[in-house]
């Protein structure tokens, strides 16, 4: 049995100006970094145990892992069969950028978004046979994976087994846990981030500014 927690990496700059990333190696913001440390003084209070921490070796997933890796003792065995999905030509655009640049692209790829390759990168589909190869390598045990959003979005499908699009109406919240056990298939638990929502109680409006 494998237990797997996914965590979305914590917040970066793009994600505010809602930029399309993909590989390219974006740091995490100072708000991202809150986010991290909140997560790991959650997982420290919770005294559960993970037999690894698995990461994608883009710089805002390690950043994430990094205080998990402190309060967890586990080292941090990076991958980039975590990676989000490599966007090609549209990395660093917004979507009216993206329209712009590319015309008409964004319309054939919602008809289709599973199958619609980025142009000069990936579609859902490949990061989805990617996601599986990792899967097939991790031992059983219960894991915590820091990853991207796509890559939690496709677990997740794959998981339930959604028809269509519906895989796209998950909001997965930076730092969010998402859990899945295999091989049953059971998902017991999406976009938890309680950690976030005690912290933004204490935060005051100019700290959420900032």
């Amino acid at each position: 049995m494998k237990e797997i927690w996914y965590v979305r990496h914590g917040e970066t700059e793009w994600n505010a100006q809602r930029r399309f990333q993909g590989h390219l190696d974006v740091p995490l913001s100072p708000v991202g970094i809150g986010q991290a440390f909140r997560l790991a003084e959650r997982l420290s209070r919770s005294r559960i145990s993970f037999d690894r921490l698995y990461a994608s070796d883009l710089r805002r997933a390690r950043q994430t892992a990094e205080p998990l890796a402190q309060v967890l003792g586990l080292p941090i065995a990076t991958t980039p069969l975590l990676r989000e999905i490599h966007v090609g030509e549209l990395a660093g655009l917004t979507r009216a950028e993206a329209e712009a640049r590319f015309p008409g692209f964004l319309a054939e790829a919602a008809e289709d978004p599973w199958n619609a390759r980025r142009p000069g990168g990936e579609s859902m589909a490949d990061l989805a046979r990617r996601l599986q190869a990792f899967l097939e390598e991790v031992p059983p045990g219960r894991h915590l994976v820091v990853t991207h959003g796509g890559v939690i979005r496709a677990a997740l499908k794959l998981a339930l087994d959604l028809a269509g699009d519906t895989w796209r109406r998950f909001h997965i919240q930076n730092t969010s846990i998402t859990r899945i056990l295999y091989p049953e298939n059971a998902v017991l638990t999406v976009a938890d981030a309680a950690h976030l929502e005690v912290w933004a109680d204490w935060l005051s409006d100019e700290d959420l500014k900032g």
